[in-house]
């Protein structure tokens, strides 16, 4: 059974809706793996509004979400996740680096209340389940897809996934910092073999050194680790919201100039692994 793989938003830090940012897309980090009549989504950035929609439309009422961490660009969509107020569905909302900070159902249910957000997280109908879980973790969500974690190098912590069903695997490796000339061993391991991994690339080398500290990568460095892992496909993933349309253009073209297996997800991409 394929594994499907649609980007709902890719963009990092904040949306940037604009003229500049039509192809790429402006929308923050949400990624949806869809396996059979299974759905597993990856961060509830402003991309799951539109994910929520697309459920309705085919009547899922079912998912998994699973957060790297809990910064706003990669949570602030959720209020707006329509599926998540129908007293019919059923959503379990996991995460992997909030266990000493009280959990994820306390930050959501901060993220919507006063005076921050009229409408509570006790609005949504749905039965809505919070689990906490140790980064390193193997979970399964059903059975016969496995999803592995790891820890990743970013302010307050962040968890990498990587989503195992019938031999085919897919990474997602989003808020990572590298050290330049040093491969992250950790990342190596965790996406070794893999036939898609959405790495976060938000910078180029040339723009990295004014922004060490800030938690993030390059595009260079995910085609670097990538070929060394062995990854069959790269995604370039949660975009810099200063990299218009033109400027991601260019760094598509370089990046294919380097590795025929990259490419830079947009808004509306699927990828069937």
């Amino acid at each position: 059974m394929a594994i499907d793989v649609k980007f709902w938003g890719v963009r990092g830090s904040i949306a940037c809706p604009s003229p500049d940012h039509v192809v790429y897309g402006g929308n923050t980090s949400c990624v949806e793996v869809r396996i059979g009549d299974q759905t597993l989504i990856f961060d509830a950035g402003t991309g799951i509004r539109n994910l929520g929609k697309d459920m309705i439309d085919l009547k899922v009422t079912k998912a998994c979400i699973f957060l790297t961490h809990t910064h706003w660009d990669h949570i602030n969509g959720f209020p707006f996740f329509v599926p998540a107020y129908n007293p019919q569905a059923r959503f379990c909302v996991l995460a992997g680096h909030l266990t000493k900070q009280g959990g994820v159902e306390r930050v959501f249910s901060a993220q919507m209340a006063d005076p921050t957000f009229p409408v509570p997280l006790s609005a949504m109908q749905s039965k809505l389940t919070f689990e906490d879980f140790t980064v390193g973790t193997v979970l399964e969500p059903v059975a016969g897809i496995l999803v592995r974690t790891a820890p990743l190098r970013h302010p307050g912590g962040v968890t990498a996934y990587r989503v195992e069903h019938g031999g085919k695997s897919v990474c997602y490796v989003s808020d990572t910092e590298h050290v330049p000339g040093h491969p992250d061993k950790g990342v190596l391991e965790f996406i070794r073999d893999a036939d898609l991994v959405i790495y976060d690339s938000t910078y180029t080398d040339d723009e990295f050194p004014a922004k060490v500290g800030w938690g993030h990568s390059t595009w260079q460095e995910g085609i670097r680790l990538c070929r060394a892992a062995n990854v069959k496909r790269l995604a370039l993933f949660h975009h810099d919201p200063d990299h218009s349309d033109t400027a991601m253009t260019v760094i598509e073209q370089q990046a294919r100039a380097q590795w025929s297996d990259v490419f830079a997800a947009r808004d509306g991409m699927v990828v069937a692994v």
